[in-house]
């Protein structure tokens, strides 16, 4: 392979990818906050990366996770994680201990395929709506000429009319019986209306879910960085 990609190298926080076609690297970095969940705690003060990544360490002795560090990184990836597992959701990322300013803090970037999965479902079911608009406007034309030749082979209602004696008795007089084409019938068949509804119902559910998502990751670091 003459392809070059380095978007799963998470230690530097970067997903450059090179293409054979005109060798420049693309960067990930503006879209791929849709299914990563970046952020940083503080450490405490004089705390070592050691000390740091051993409090950490629980977190990635769960079932189907396996993780690696070198030096003041440390790399995880999960497969089959069960729901017990805090950071099930993720299922790869990265723990980086830098320093700064202010001090050393913990540097993360985890990824996610549910979150993923979440962002293109009301895409997909906004794509299923306009499909069924546009099936719906082809075949309107079919659908009221086959309404016309309907209404055209049907006779017109009879009106009754009273006898004269019972108009004399004051009878009152029939009703005039409905047409069947008088109401304009609605085109269930390929209404949006469904599309819309799941469209919106998974649109909530990622906005909830990233932002839950990543106050709870980092609740979780802060929590375990501090011996709780």
């Amino acid at each position: 392979m003459t392809d070059q990609a380095t978007s799963r190298n998470f230690a530097g926080f970067e997903q450059p990818l090179t293409t054979p076609s005109n060798g420049h690297r693309v960067n990930f970095r503006f879209i791929d906050w849709i299914w990563n969940v970046r952020g940083s705690v503080p450490l405490e003060p004089l705390q070592s990366s050691d000390e740091a990544f051993n409090r950490l360490d629980p977190l990635f002795r769960e079932y189907g996770t396996s993780h690696e560090r070198t030096g003041d990184t440390l790399t995880f990836s999960k497969k089959d994680q069960p729901a017990q597992d805090k950071m099930s959701v993720f299922d790869a990322g990265v723990l980086k201990i830098e320093q700064g300013v202010a001090g050393a803090a913990l540097h993360y970037r985890l990824s996610s395929r549910a979150l993923l999965f979440c962002f293109c479902l009301p895409l997909l079911f906004l794509f299923f709506a306009q499909a069924t608009i546009a099936i719906g406007e082809y075949r309107k034309p079919a659908m009221e000429a086959a309404e016309k030749a309907k209404a055209a082979k049907k006779k017109e209602p009879v009106v009754r009319e009273l006898h004269p004696l019972d108009t004399f008795l004051g009878a009152p007089a029939p009703e005039a019986p409905k047409k069947d084409g008088a109401a304009k019938r609605e085109d269930k068949q390929h209404s949006p209306k469904s599309a819309y509804v799941f469209a919106a119902m998974f649109a909530a559910l990622y906005v909830i879910g990233r932002i839950l998502e990543q106050w709870l990751v980092q609740r979780l670091f802060r929590k375990a960085l501090q011996g709780g």
